[in-house]
């Protein structure tokens, strides 16, 4: 059955190239389809929100070290995405559940329980794009690799990210006695500092990163979450303090900034020396790991323990491509989202 009118035709994004070395428009198309209709035991879902993360430009390559499916030529990629079941062929999702879904980079999707379906409840955070949050990584990182709590001295490379921002927050909701980002440009540091609750920040322009590190935290690290790798780990390395735990979570600077940046060098006497942890992870979501964090989370919004740092990015599947871009180019802060209806 049917809760709404349900346009004919609705739009989707396509990849129909490989990007070279920089990701333009033209490796996209904007196609206006038929509006899927959903068969036997499927659900039509109205999408109104979509998840934009630099690991999809990985995806777009024709290979991928990541433990999951790239892109194809011709197809709408997948993405994290939110919307709500208009047309229900399947008792387990009726019309009106509110469900999180891959069938990004389009209006409209066709679903199926079983194939990454997960229902959510809507009144449990203050909107539907909070459930794009990139929360289960970062607390993963935080919590279950490097064990961040009462008084340790966390830095996080690449905080502005969707990852790293509630990394930062996660470990100062746990007790941490000072916690530490890098980013950059000025305007970020700003935003770490008024908008994602970090005790203390810096543009890894300004000069080397050990040299940063040293001045805001003189008595070293305790827990390192790095996003980024080149340089950023191996300062972290050096400035650790003996003991200290690193998660592994990405590495930008090889990703998107044209550098070798996921090969660091690793002073590995130093850290023998200093017995340190390192622990690299992958997270993938699982309906338990989403239920706990959007439970967690909700209960610190609600104590102001944390914040959902985040940009909002209008315009629609039309705009998808440009907004994008435009992350890669670190255009935005914290968890960037795409709103697909007005």
């Amino acid at each position: 059955m049917s809760a709404e009118a349900i346009p004919t035709t609705s739009r989707e994004l396509r990849l129909v190239s490989r990007p070279a070395d920089r990701l333009t428009q033209e490796n996209f198309e904007l196609v206006e389809v038929p509006t899927p209709t959903p068969g036997d035991g499927e659900v039509l879902v109205r999408n109104e929100w979509m998840f934009l993360g630099s690991v999809y430009r990985d995806l777009m390559n024709e290979e991928t070290a990541l433990p999951i499916p790239n892109y194809e030529i011709g197809k709408t990629p997948w993405c994290t995405t939110v919307g709500t079941v208009v047309v229900s062929h399947n008792e387990e999702l009726p019309v009106g559940t509110f469900v999180l879904h891959y069938e990004g980079w389009r209006e409209w999707a066709v679903v199926s329980p079983g194939f990454g379906v997960k229902k959510l409840d809507r009144s449990l955070l203050p909107g539907a794009e909070y459930y794009l949050a990139n929360g289960p990584t970062a607390w993963r990182g935080i919590v279950e690799m490097a064990g961040a709590g009462e008084g340790d001295i966390v830095f996080v490379s690449g905080a502005t990210g969707a990852v790293g921002t509630l990394a930062g927050q996660i470990a100062k909701a746990r007790g941490a006695k000072l916690v530490i980002g890098s980013t950059g440009s000025k305007e970020k540091v700003d935003f770490l500092l008024n908008e994602a609750g970090f005790d203390a920040a810096f543009d890894y322009h300004d000069g080397p990163v050990l040299d940063q590190l040293r001045a805001l935290a003189p008595d070293g690290i305790t827990v390192c979450f790095d996003n980024v790798g080149g340089d950023q780990f191996e300062a972290a390395v050096e400035h650790a303090q003996p003991g200290a735990r690193f998660a592994l979570c990405g590495a930008l600077s090889g990703q998107i900034g044209g550098t070798d940046g996921d090969h660091p060098r690793l002073a590995l006497m130093r850290a023998i020396a200093k017995q340190l942890t390192f622990r690299g992870f992958a997270t993938f979501d699982t309906e338990e790991q989403l239920a706990a964090w959007n439970q967690q989370f909700s209960t610190w919004l609600k104590e102001d323990k944390i914040s959902f740092a985040h940009t909002v990015v209008k315009g629609g599947v039309p705009f998808a491509a440009e907004a994008f871009i435009g992350l890669l180019d670190k255009k935005y802060a914290g968890t960037v989202v795409l709103q697909l209806n007005d």
